[in-house]
């Protein structure tokens, strides 16, 4: 399709291309399977998706041969009542398994210059994280060891141990470790900890990165790039670092962002590190939707190519829909080096939303926008694929409301099903939450007619704050084809062509009571993207360039860079 006609029958704009090269935008045919219950995402092999996309003669003659590669999904950082946090440690895998390839639950293990010691108002922050440093040292670090071993299950649910040291000189790292029988390392703070671990398969990783340098911040001078630290968590409960404004700004009593510790001013310094994001749940909810994942791109879900991944800063961050982004410069993929001056940019982009723009940032500077349909336009076609996003919850009691039931289409097909299940929004401990008891929400079956639903909704703590609870359906399915969610006692029907024009909503009981969103459906023209063109400019020695993506619904996700070197 030439982008003329593209840009007529999808809605989408682009800024910033012109002058850069060609464009080759396309819509990628191939559908998924149905998601099997537990398991996260159906893994396709991402690199032959592009190659399909760009129908070019043109694009296929430049397009490098793909690799073959998968998408995973993880979180490596969240928290449970193992230390301090809330919610068992059983609990938090069931949750885990629901939605994610690979999990490690993170227990909090040492902090060596706590601050006010002498200062009253600070008593209380300093007993309760010392006193979960002992807990752990007084059994729970065998019984954390344990359960880890018995939920890794190779090529299906990866389980990994790790480990938290918070310093307020060079900002808290997880340490992340490959071998399921580790001990823990003694040192009290992080530059102790780093040396302790050199040379063994271990990732040190620094977190909430944009927090004032000297208060848990990240110290950019502590960055040393190799095998240790290949990747930084960029998002999380916490907020956003990747500069010090923008979406998702730092709320937590920890302070507010500021630019030093920022991901993109550690690459204006020349570092090299991949990019991603993790929950750092404290409610026993790893993957808590919206709180932050990492992608990783292997061959397989097996212990040694997911870690390979990680080493090889193949990774990508989103905040919590499950964006997929095929990013590549000439023969590299993202978190790789490549030397050559004429740049060939490949982007695809599959959103589980609408997507509001796409950007291609070289070097601070945005040099390729592609704006999504502000109201996407409704195929012409009879048969279609589309998302549908359909979510529970809006409870006014403070009571959890527990929904059983299911969603069935009565002609096409559920091509897959995607999770988008919340856990409790805490980030610190709770007053009064001595005991709390973690609601796992459940994909029962699934076949490609019906999806059978667990869940538990809260009540939203604010106006601000989401606990709703959601799945993402991908259809093939025609237009007078009819969605039905059955909860609950309570049936609500629409048919696609409805959702096409708008979302619906459904009180259960009445006005202020609980309620069902199906959300619009969104056709392919307005979740999905392919872009190609051609940089010629080499600005400095090596330069950088990122993907990221921002979607209507607010949900983002960012590749990890890669660099090209001057020739």
């Amino acid at each position: 399709m030439n982008r003329r006609k593209f840009i007529k029958h999808s809605g989408w704009t682009f800024v910033g291309l012109a002058a850069t090269g060609s464009l080759l935008p396309g819509c990628n045919t191939n559908l998924k399977k149905v998601r099997e219950p537990g398991v996260a995402s159906d893994p396709e092999t991402v690199l032959e998706e592009t190659r399909k996309a760009l129908d070019t003669r043109k694009g296929l003659e430049i397009l490098p041969p793909p690799r073959d590669l998968k998408m995973f999904w993880g979180d490596l950082h969240n928290h449970c009542n193992l230390t301090y946090g809330h919610g068992d440690m059983m609990s938090a895998f069931e949750a885990a398994k629901e939605q994610l390839d690979f999990v490690s639950i993170t227990p909090h293990a040492m902090w060596e210059d706590i601050p006010g010691r002498d200062d009253p108002r600070l008593r209380w922050v300093i007993d309760y994280h010392t006193k979960a440093f002992k807990k752990l040292r007084a059994g729970k670090w065998d019984e954390y060891v344990k359960m880890t071993n018995e939920y890794n299950q190779e090529n299906e649910f990866l389980t990994f141990l790790s480990y938290e040291c918070h310093d307020m000189a060079h900002g808290d790292h997880v340490a992340l470790l490959y071998d399921l029988e580790a001990e823990m390392v003694e040192p009290t703070n992080a530059m102790g900890l780093k040396a302790a671990l050199k040379g063994q398969k271990a990732f040190v990783t620094p977190h909430h990165m944009g927090y004032q340098t000297g208060y848990r911040g990240y110290n950019w001078e502590s960055f040393e790039e190799g095998e240790q630290t290949p990747f930084v968590e960029m998002y999380s409960r916490h907020g956003l670092a990747e500069s010090d404004d923008g979406d998702y700004n730092y709320l937590h009593d920890m302070g507010p962002r500021q630019w030093e510790g920022t991901v993109l001013h550690g690459l204006e310094q020349g570092h090299k590190f991949g990019i991603i994001g993790s929950s750092d749940q404290h409610a026993g909810y790893p993957g808590s939707y919206g709180d932050g994942r990492v992608m990783v791109l292997a061959p397989s879900l097996t212990r040694e190519h997911v870690w390979n991944a990680l080493k090889n800063r193949n990774v990508a961050c989103a905040t919590g829909d499950n964006i997929k982004i095929d990013f590549r410069i000439n023969d590299a993929i993202m978190g790789e080096t490549t030397r050559r001056n004429n740049r060939r940019i490949y982007l695809h982009v599959e959103g589980e939303n609408l997507i509001d723009y796409v950007d291609i940032i070289k070097n601070g500077k945005c040099i390729a926008r592609m704006n999504g349909p502000l109201i996407p336009l409704i195929p012409e076609e009879e048969t279609i694929r589309c998302k549908v996003k359909v979510e529970f919850g809006w409870n006014r009691e403070e009571e959890y409301v527990h929904w059983n039931g299911k969603l069935s289409i009565d002609k096409g097909t559920i091509n897959q099903v995607t999770p988008c299940f919340r856990g409790a929004a805490f980030t610190s401990p709770q007053p009064g939450k001595t005991k709390f008891e973690t609601r796992v929400n459940r994909v029962v079956s699934a076949t490609n007619q019906e999806v059978e639903l667990d869940m538990y909704s809260s009540k939203n703590p604010n106006t601000t704050t989401p606990a709703m609870q959601g799945v993402i359906l991908d259809l093939t399915v025609p237009k007078d084809g009819i969605l039905t969610a059955d909860f609950n006692g309570k049936s609500f029907s629409h048919t696609i062509g409805e959702l096409l024009q708008g979302s619906k909503a459904h009180f259960m009981i009445g006005w202020l009571s609980e309620a069902i969103s199906f959300n619009r459906a969104i056709p392919e023209s307005a979740f999905q993207v392919t872009h190609y063109m051609e940089d010629l400019v080499a600005e400095r020695e090596v330069d950088y360039y990122y993907v990221r993506v921002r979607q209507r619904n607010q949900q983002w996700a960012w590749s990890s860079p890669i660099w090209v070197e001057k020739t």
